[in-house]
């Protein structure tokens, strides 16, 4: 057996994210992050560490509007923004309407939100950043 820590760790500040959900990928052969489970969320909660249950679960996940900011924040040194709408909500909220359910969401407002792709695109450009969807802005 040969078993060196030196094979074993593994550590990653930005890579590769999945195409559909925007969450990091897994495992060490695809440069992947660690997965934070349901457990770990648990034990996070119980110790009332809500903040960094969000950023861990949003913007360190599948915000991409919302990482993008964070990381423009943290280099131009000013306060990171609130959190915005996980990409794996969008998801589901997609595979609802694809099973012929009528999914809404209204802001506080009482106005419908769109999770649209579109307002992805219409919104990088802003941040100098562009995704390949196969429209242009």
């Amino acid at each position: 057996l040969d078993h060196l820590v030196q094979d074993k760790v593994h550590a990653r500040s930005t890579g590769p994210y999945s195409l559909v959900t925007q969450q990091p990928l897994g495992g060490k052969a695809q440069f992947g992050g660690q997965r934070f489970g349901e457990m770990e969320v648990w034990a996070l909660e119980a110790y009332g560490a809500a903040y960094t249950l969000q950023e861990m679960l949003t913007i360190k996940s599948d915000d991409v509007i919302g990482r993008v900011k964070t990381y423009e924040a943290i280099v131009k040194g000013e306060p990171v923004t609130e959190a915005g709408v996980p990409e794996s909500f969008s998801v589901l909220i997609k595979e609802l309407q694809a099973l012929g359910l009528s999914v809404e969401v209204f802001n506080e407002n009482g106005e419908t939100v769109d999770f649209g792709r579109e307002e992805v695109v219409r919104t990088l450009p802003g941040l100098g950043l562009g995704l390949g969807f196969g429209h242009s802005s």
